[in-house]
């Protein structure tokens, strides 16, 4: 058997870190907070644009999302851990994101039913995989044309069906279901209830607490948002049917 010793093995962390420092630089600073921080880098040669994640925290969704394609979702391209550490390359999505949308004006119906349908189509590739996004709202859906990206899997967790609850609280006020404040672990009907949330502030710019769209879209509304997660629709494909 012929040695290997004298080959150094390089940590994937390492060496894509470091072909990121030579090949691409920084074009924009997206977000940063003490888990970590989202960049568009550029590559210096062909000017193709990525995403660059850095953070702390769990993985499991990003590789996952390493085997799957779906319009709807950014493909990830590269995920790679040292420790606590993480980096994520995926796919940049060009277009606007629903909350800068939503400060110009709000949606019709027939512009709702589309969008928050194609979400749903996310949704169910996430879903059939195992996994909860537990953060939907406008900040994290981009209009590429007229398709609908969900993006930013940070707080995306795969269920595990013998916990009673997550290990930890994420999500965002007012979109996040009551079982991600520790009542429960949340599943797949978390996502819906902040669906429902959506829909409504697409159509109204409210909370439903404060105005509930009307007609048949806020019916689905109140079903999607019940406290009790066995209230509402069952899963995303049932949510499709009724929209």
């Amino acid at each position: 058997m012929h040695s290997v010793s004298n080959f150094e093995v390089i940590p994937i962390y390492t060496w894509l870190l470091d072909t990121l420092r030579e090949e691409y630089e920084q074009a924009r600073l997206i977000k940063e907070s003490s888990r970590g921080s989202v960049r568009l880098i550029r590559h210096k040669k062909s000017g193709k644009r990525l995403i660059l994640r850095q953070f702390t925290g769990n993985t499991e969704v990003y590789r996952k999302m390493l085997s799957i394609s779906c319009w709807n979702l950014p493909a990830v391209l590269e995920v790679a851990s040292q420790g606590e550490e993480n980096l994520v390359l995926e796919e940049y999505i060009e277009g606007d994101t629903l909350d800068f949308l939503l400060q110009e004006a709000l949606f019709s119906p027939k512009e709702t039913r589309q969008i928050v349908t194609q979400v749903c189509q996310a949704l169910w590739a996430l879903h059939s995989m195992g996994a909860v996004h537990r953060d939907i709202k406008p900040e994290n859906i981009i209009l590429r044309g007229r398709e609908a990206v969900l993006i930013d899997f940070d707080a995306a967790r795969l269920y595990k069906q013998e916990r009673d609850t997550d290990t930890q609280i994420l999500g965002t006020t007012g979109f996040a279901a009551p079982e991600q404040y520790g009542l429960s672990q949340s599943g797949p009907r978390a996502d819906i209830y902040a669906l429902g949330i959506l829909i409504n502030v697409m159509l109204t710019g409210q909370h439903p607490s404060k105005q509930l769209a009307r007609g048949h879209l806020g019916r689905v509304v109140g079903r999607c948002t019940q406290v009790n997660p066995k209230k509402r629709y069952p899963n995303i494909i049932r949510l499709m049917e009724a929209l």
